[in-house]
């Protein structure tokens, strides 16, 4: 028989690790780590220091660091992805003030050993040769101190979800929503430490990411909200964990706390029970404070009063509106003095165009290097400005390749200022149309806008988590990146409704005329075929050089572009519509699909119009052109829509949205 003090030592044994650390399977905690050697694998410059500090590097350069919880966990649930939740409480202190290298990723992982990745930019998640390759299976939230330009960062101090690659699917610069101040900016490499928290809901495949100081309750809105499917990315048998890396800077990381649940929410961190950081060192007093003590107080009693009223000044020039309901929407909210700094003021010579409802000026942010390109649109206080801003926070939510960026915004008095990726290349329609144009578009350039837009279409129509109209779709909507890839911009007549149900009837005909469906004059309801007409009459003025609705020749006054292509296409002589600049140089295999498809586009009737996936596959050769009836694309057919368009006492004579749902019309950038 044992003895009682033999007992009470095994208590001890068992019991004393249970008191710093909660674990089980697929929910545990830890309040630092001093006792989970057992339940963590750790790799690589990974330790856990003798107070229980979790160390991922240390200031060692091009280092990296792993430690994942011991077991693997099962992430799929019969046919579907499961839902998980967690938190960690991390510092970051580098050698050198604010000179970070490079962060720390929340990962799921199918191995815990990582041994073929690098560190720099690569995180000690990836190598060089499977860096975004779907076969990685790994997915990570990254809390980057480094502007990598080669993955597309946005800034040095960014939040980024990454998928199988450190091309991040969606971004943020750090910081957080206080419910009395509005967007506060947070900085990485402070040296204090913060929480975050990441939610993801397998069901509405919704990913949330959340940070705050130490001290400060959850922010109600998140910093990130993505929508993220994982279903065949993370594998069924997965492991959590953290990874880390240097680079030529370098930065102490630290996990103080982590809490993991599946298929629930993640247990609260105790903040009273976490170890402390190391101390930094005390900092010798400068000299000038104990003998110049009485001759800066003087400078400083002067310089107060001389700056009061240059501070009152600034607070009205950099004043700004800001209402409570806007935490509601988690869209990311620039300060107007960032603004104002980046456009220089708004001089004129950054001035990039004026759209319909607004000026556009270049700008680039101090912080990031970023270039950006801001629209300040006047607004009556009378309109509703918060439906605008909800809807304007969803579309922000887009991304994808072949879309312009909505990055943010800013409110002040009387106007709101959106932000955006700045397009080097400016809008297709300059490119096509201005007499001053210094280059000419060739074929294949042409073609590979077409298809670039079609994949954005489809994208809006399809892809994303609701249905997006865009509506206004022409090539002064469509901008050139510095790849001379088009972008999908100008969303401010946009609509968005959920997939499986229909969009809702409009009081006026909106978008820009020549680009309307004929069912618009009776329906005045917009939907994907509407966006498929718009895209047609787009693809014929891309290959032909012509406006939709100019005069073609003397002898064919009154033809609209679509009808001109159809008449040469009815006496086989469709080669002939195509833009003289180009001079034959194309394949008129080629050309006849392309024209041929914009008339299908274009047709009259909605239900004989191909969908946006249908028109992909047709681009991409992967089908062949339907065989459609001339007879049945008869003019007459557009005609008539158009004609009851041209004398409505709505419409102006080009674009005819008068009201808040054309705020951001007019080119973007």
């Amino acid at each position: 028989m044992r003895s009682p003090l033999f007992q009470q030592i095994l208590l001890c044994v068992l019991v004393f690790p249970v008191l710093a650390t909660s674990i089980d399977d697929d929910d545990f905690i830890f309040h630092g780590f001093r006792d989970a050697t057992t339940n963590l694998s750790l790799n690589s410059g990974a330790e856990i220091m003798q107070g229980g500090l979790l160390k991922l590097t240390n200031n060692s350069m091009r280092q990296k660091g792993h430690a994942f919880f011991r077991l693997p966990l099962r992430f799929h649930a019969n046919t579907t992805i499961s839902s998980f939740s967690t938190t960690f409480v991390f510092a970051m202190v580098p050698t050198y003030p604010k000179l970070g290298g490079h962060g720390i990723a929340f990962t799921v992982s199918p191995s815990k050993d990582l041994p073929w990745s690098l560190p720099i930019q690569y995180f000690g998640l990836f190598n060089v040769t499977d860096v975004g390759s779907p076969s990685n299976h790994l997915f990570a939230v990254e809390l980057d101190t480094i502007q990598n330009t080669e993955f597309g960062d946005i800034d040095d101090n960014h939040v980024g979800v990454d998928v199988n690659d450190l091309r991040s699917v969606d971004a943020s610069t750090v910081g957080y929503y206080s419910s009395s101040d509005g967007f506060k900016n947070l900085s990485l490499v402070s040296g204090e430490p913060m929480q975050c928290w990441i939610e993801f809901d397998g069901a509405r495949k919704r990913l949330n990411v959340t940070l705050a100081p130490l001290r400060a309750p959850k922010p109600r809105v998140p910093l990130l909200s993505s929508h993220v499917d994982l279903s065949d990315v993370v594998l069924d048998s997965a492991y959590v964990g953290f990874s880390s890396s240097t680079g030529r800077t370098t930065s102490d990381h630290y996990i103080l706390g982590w809490s993991f649940r599946m298929n629930g929410e993640a247990r609260e961190i105790d903040l009273s029970k976490l170890p402390a950081l190391p101390r930094r060192g005390p900092k010798e007093k400068p000299k000038a404070l104990t003998i110049g003590l009485p001759v800066i107080l003087s400078f400083v009693v002067v310089a107060a009063i001389t700056g009061v009223g240059f501070a009152a000044h600034r607070k009205v020039k950099f004043a700004e509106v800001f209402e409570d309901w806007e935490l509601e929407y988690g869209m990311h909210r620039f300060a107007y003095k960032e603004l104002y700094s980046a456009t220089r003021g708004f001089q004129d010579r950054e001035l990039l165009g004026v759209g319909g409802f607004g000026r556009v000026y270049k700008g680039m942010l101090r912080a990031s290097n970023a270039a950006i390109a801001v629209k300040r649109v006047p607004h009556d206080s009378r309109q509703d400005v918060r439906e605008f801003i909800a809807e304007t926070a969803s579309i922000g939510q887009l991304r994808h390749r072949h879309i312009v960026r909505l990055l943010g915004y800013c409110r002040r008095e009387g106007e709101l200022l959106l932000v955006y990726d700045y397009m080097p290349n400016g809008s297709l329609d300059k490119l096509l149309f201005d007499e001053s144009k210094t280059m000419t578009l060739g074929w294949k350039q042409r073609l590979r806008i077409i298809k670039d837009v079609a994949s954005g279409l489809l994208y809006l129509h399809e892809e994303c988590g609701q249905v997006v109209l865009h509506r206004d779709i022409k090539p002064s909507n469509i901008l050139l990146d510095g790849e001379m890839r088009a972008r999908l911009g100008d969303f401010g007549l946009a609509r968005l409704y959920d997939h499986g149900t229909e969009p809702q009837t409009t009081t006026h005909v909106i978008g820009t005329f020549g680009y309307l469906a004929p069912e618009l004059t009776k329906t005045r309801k917009a939907n994907t075929a509407t966006d498929v007409f718009a895209f047609g009459v787009f693809v014929l003025e891309v290959v032909c050089g012509r406006r939709p609705i100019a005069p073609i020749d003397e002898s064919e006054m009154g033809l609209l572009l679509v009808e001109w292509v159809l008449l040469h296409w009815m006496r086989g002589t469709v080669v002939e519509t195509v833009d003289a600049n180009l001079h034959g140089d194309y394949a008129a295999e080629e050309v006849e699909l392309v024209l041929k498809l914009g008339l299908l586009c274009s047709h009259p009737k909605a239900d004989e119009r191909p969908k946006m996936r249908q028109v992909m596959r047709l681009l991409d050769g992967e089908m062949p052109l339907p065989d459609v009836s001339v007879n049945r694309m008869n003019a007459s057919a557009r005609c008539k829509g158009y004609d009851e368009l041209m004398v409505s006492p709505d419409n102006g004579p080009t674009q005819y949205s008068i009201d808040t749902e054309s705020l951001l019309s007019g080119s973007c950038c």
